[in-house]
């Protein structure tokens, strides 16, 4: 008789500065429960796309919250970012880059490129141009890719998988949701200590 493994639903959007922030603890965490559990990845879609540059206000808003990471965490960030780009208020590009991966099988080498190429080089994800740079450093496809970035199917599945994270309650991200049967449970995330939530999702699956 076989068992379904219980779903650890992370959900999270490639440009959230605490989903950067929580990397480490996150890694930890997959990899303590990853036998026993499927951890499906899920976008939850933090800004819609715009072209309009992001005002001076919000940036500085922005950087504070890198800062606030930065002191609790102990993680880098590189401000050169808001010196060298014109920010836009705009992270749908990079969640269609995420789904143009994970057609390559590539969804978690693309969310790395992606944190990476944003907080420590100093690059602009909301940029298409980025993004291709990014998947042909990761030897992926580049045709496919870029017909997959830009295909309207892409962005209607990154907006039926944004629905799915609100369903789930996915409003805030990192989240991370255990649903084994019909029965959902929200993993309070804690940023410092993997052991608390392994022990938590171990008890609940």
């Amino acid at each position: 008789m076989s068992t379904v493994k219980p779903k650890l639903y992370y959900v999270y959007d490639p440009m959230c500065s605490w989903c950067w922030g929580y990397k480490p603890v996150w890694q930890k965490i997959k990899q303590a429960v990853a036998d026993d559990i499927e951890v499906v990845y899920v976008l939850g879609g933090l800004a819609p796309d715009t072209e309009e540059p992001m005002p001076e206000m919000m940036q500085a808003q922005i950087a504070s919250y890198w800062k606030k990471i930065e002191n609790f965490l102990g993680t880098q960030f590189n401000y050169e970012f808001w010196t060298d780009n014109t920010p836009r208020r705009a992270t749908y590009p990079a969640c269609r880059a995420i789904l143009a991966a994970r057609e390559q099988g590539a969804e978690q080498a693309m969310f790395d490129a992606i944190q990476v190429a944003y907080y420590t080089q100093a690059k602009n994800p909301s940029d298409n141009s980025v993004l291709v740079d990014l998947a042909k450093e990761l030897g992926l496809d580049i045709t496919q890719f870029e017909t997959d970035l830009l295909a309207l199917k892409t962005h209607q599945a990154l907006l039926t998988e944004i629905r799915f994270a609100r369903s789930i309650g996915g409003n805030s991200f990192p989240s991370l949701f255990l649903v084994k049967g019909d029965k959902s449970v929200e993993i309070p995330v804690d940023y410092k200590d993997a052991d608390v939530t392994i022990a938590l999702i171990t008890s609940e699956a």
